[in-house]
């Protein structure tokens, strides 16, 4: 999977790089002997429209993304159905809202987290009702 990145000291820790797909390519086939592929993401998954794949063959998702972390500009930000949700935080960072919950929590992370225990509590007891009326 092909995840083009550069970077600068200016703006993080670690030291300067710049993208170059050649490169990457080489270190992929010298380290772990394959050829990348670079639209291996889009072609599997559908990611030239997430929001149109997800809406049509989705369901009972949530995305959680604080807007604090770097790669909350390619996550999905706005709810795409009644069962594909997203919540926005934006203190959060990547995943923080999986992380064990301590008393040290801000009020903000303990209420995503209770925003999606409601959430998933909501899809199953959907689930059992309908169960329950099936014909």
């Amino acid at each position: 999977m092909i995840m083009p990145t550069s970077g600068s000291n200016k703006e993080s820790i670690f030291p300067e790089n710049q993208w170059n797909y050649s490169l990457r390519a080489a270190s992929c086939k010298a380290f772990y002997g394959v050829h990348p592929r670079p639209n291996w993401i889009t072609t599997e998954f559908g990611g030239h429209d997430i929001y149109r794949v997800l809406k049509r063959y989705g369901s009972n998702m949530i995305f959680f993304n604080g807007l604090r972390d770097p790669w909350s500009g390619g996550g999905v930000l706005k709810n795409i159905s009644k069962t594909i949700v997203a919540i926005v935080a934006e203190q959060g960072a990547h995943h923080v809202d999986l992380r064990f919950a301590t008393k040290d929590d801000p009020k903000w992370l303990r209420d995503v987290r209770q925003m999606e225990i409601n959430i998933i509590s909501d899809w199953i007891s959907q689930y059992y009702h309908d169960l329950a009326h099936q014909s």
